[in-house]
């Protein structure tokens, strides 16, 4: 579905995947005390990635923060929970070791259209589950300003993203389809396979 990656771009790319290169560690960048100040800090590190202009670096710096701040496992379990019941334990953990690559060969090169965004905190709203909802506006010049929810959950000291709902459209759903549609058609060794086509270099 065109319509979820380009929704994952716009937010991946301003939710700060990606941060300054050559600064602070991402541990000491990213301020996870509350909900508001860990989606804040994220992004406001992340647009001084995307400024920067230094692709190979910002990937590099992509695969860290995406394990830190970021519910990898979980996110890719729920995206495969249809097939889970009938995969073979090898099988989920060829998945499992093409997720974080997929994610970054995917979206990386598309987050430097959005060098020049702003991205603003609304609210923080308790959800289901003891997560929080943390509502930002996405406001790039000259287009109409796109409303991003993300799901935080507590993990630890701090907070890592769950979901994200991009202009009404929930994107693990959206993914989640996205890949149903290749098992269905190809069977699960096909869905590994594409992913690991796309998994950045």
């Amino acid at each position: 579905m065109k319509i979820s990656r380009s929704l994952i771009a716009a937010t991946l790319g301003l939710a700060g995947l990606v941060s300054p290169i050559a600064l602070a560690p991402a541990s000491a960048a990213v301020d996870a005390s509350d909900p508001s100040r860990f989606i804040t800090t994220l992004t406001t590190d992340g647009l001084g990635a995307l400024r920067s202009g230094n692709r190979a670096a910002a990937k590099a710096q992509f695969r860290t923060l995406l394990a830190q701040y970021f519910a990898v496992d979980a996110i890719g379990d729920r995206l495969i929970r249809r097939w889970s019941p009938t995969i073979t334990p090898a099988q989920k953990s060829a998945y499992k070791a093409a997720f974080p690559n997929y994610i970054i060969g995917t979206y990386a090169d598309r987050l430097f259209e959005y060098a020049n965004a702003q991205v603003k905190v609304v609210r923080a709203t308790p959800a289901a589950g003891g997560t929080v909802d943390v509502t930002t506006q996405v406001i790039k010049p000259g287009q109409q300003p796109i409303v991003a929810v993300w799901s935080v959950a507590k993990a630890g000291a701090g907070y890592k993203v769950t979901n994200l709902k991009v202009a009404g459209i929930n994107l693990a759903i959206a993914q989640a389809a996205d890949f149903d549609a290749i098992v269905q058609r190809q069977g699960f060794d096909a869905l590994v396979a594409m992913m690991k086509s796309r998994s950045a270099s």
